[in-house]
């Protein structure tokens, strides 16, 4: 647990310092942009956040039940709720073939697990307690804040690359400007995006580890949740779901993975650092080593 959370506050650390970075290098002369690129990704990500819960359970389309409609399923999350020590979330089904779930929420007090239609026909109990288990480990972390953070501060990097070339070109240049050397501002509009896309991809595959081993500690083991890995990793390819870029980080299984999967090793190489999940066998040799 420490090593993870340590790992989240360096990439954090790292995210910051890049920001402040692209700062230096835009200078004074253009520190309005700085200044509007921050506030604007922050009042947008900030809002994304605040809702989160609704629109997560829009695009994909799920219903909040009541113990009645799944009583199983619905007394499995209680039961791991309780174990857990934390507040009985909402409970909802998303009407997906895909074997697949989702915890959002601003808290633990205002939190929903999801889990598709997929995943409650095709899992024996145990499975989908593993992969709940690890669903409110998300929600005990508080994940979705620590997503919402860095998907600001990469949005913020993103907003101000852009404004600054767009003020380089356009704007002019005055004697505070004289410094900026236009071929480190062109590298930087190219590369400090990329680089906050990598370091918030690399804190989202950092979560889904810790959730993983919360919720293998939750459990007594390991083993539940690394055979419902396998058998999402192997039903998902069968069984294609299309949500919103956006939310395809939140799920247990990116849902969008093999489309966006490719065959040659070298592609499929850049592509994982792009990924906001874990190699799924990873993931599953972690887990037995638990």
């Amino acid at each position: 647990m420490f090593k993870n959370t340590m790992k989240t506050t360096a990439l954090l650390a790292g995210l910051g310092g890049l920001i402040v970075a692209v700062a230096g290098l835009i200078g004074g002369g253009s520190s309005m942009s700085l200044t509007i690129g921050v506030g604007i990704a922050f009042v947008m990500v900030g809002g994304s956040y605040w809702f989160s819960d609704k629109l997560a359970l829009m695009s994909a389309k799920a219903k909040v039940i009541e113990r009645a409609d799944a009583p199983e399923f619905y007394d499995i999350v209680a039961s791991l709720a309780q174990r857990a020590n934390m507040p009985m979330p909402q409970v909802a089904v998303s009407p997906s073939d895909q074997p697949n779930a989702f915890a959002t929420g601003r808290g633990p007090k205002h939190a929903v697990v999801c889990a598709t239609t997929g995943l409650l026909s095709s899992m024996p109990r145990n499975e989908i307690e593993g992969v709940m288990a690890h669903e409110l480990m998300h929600v005990k972390h508080r994940d979705i804040l620590i997503g919402s953070i860095a998907a600001a501060i990469a949005t913020a990097i993103s907003y101000v690359a852009q404004m600054a070339m767009f003020a380089s070109m356009f704007g002019g240049r005055d004697d505070d400007d004289e410094g900026t050397n236009p071929l480190a501002m062109l590298l930087m509009v190219i590369l400090a995006p990329i680089a906050a896309s990598l370091i918030q991809m690399a804190i989202s595959r950092s979560r889904e580890f810790e959730a993983d081993r919360g919720a293998a500690e939750l459990l007594g083991n390991g083993g539940s949740l690394a055979d419902a890995l396998g058998r999402i990793e192997q039903l998902a390819a069968r069984r294609p779901m299309m949500v919103a870029p956006a939310q395809a980080q939140a799920y247990i299984h990116d849902p969008m993975s093999e489309l966006r999967g490719s065959r040659n090793a070298n592609n499929a190489r850049m592509a994982r650092l792009f990924s906001t999940h874990p190699d799924t066998a990873e993931r599953i040799a972690r887990l037995r080593a638990m």
